[in-house]
């Protein structure tokens, strides 16, 4: 099926999922590529400190800070 017409039945409110191949979907932009980060001691300290009052993990509250400013820097 072409796309064009993959959008006119989305567009129209009809359920699309039987054309999908749910397993292999992939969200672009979305890889995950590892970074390695030294941090001075009491930084890594400060950071599991504001982890544990959240739940969260270190790395969770990295994300989400890193995610933040870059979505700032990106607006401004």
């Amino acid at each position: 099926m072409k796309a064009k017409s993959l959008d006119k039945k989305f567009d129209s409110g009809e359920d699309i999922i039987k054309y999908l191949d749910i397993p292999k979907a992939t969200r672009p932009g979305q890889d995950q590529r590892r970074v390695n980060v030294d941090f001075p001691e009491w930084m890594v300290d400060s950071l599991d400190k504001e982890a544990r009052r959240l739940g969260v993990t270190r790395q969770a509250i990295i994300k989400v800070w890193i995610a933040a400013k870059l979505q700032e820097v990106a607006v401004s």
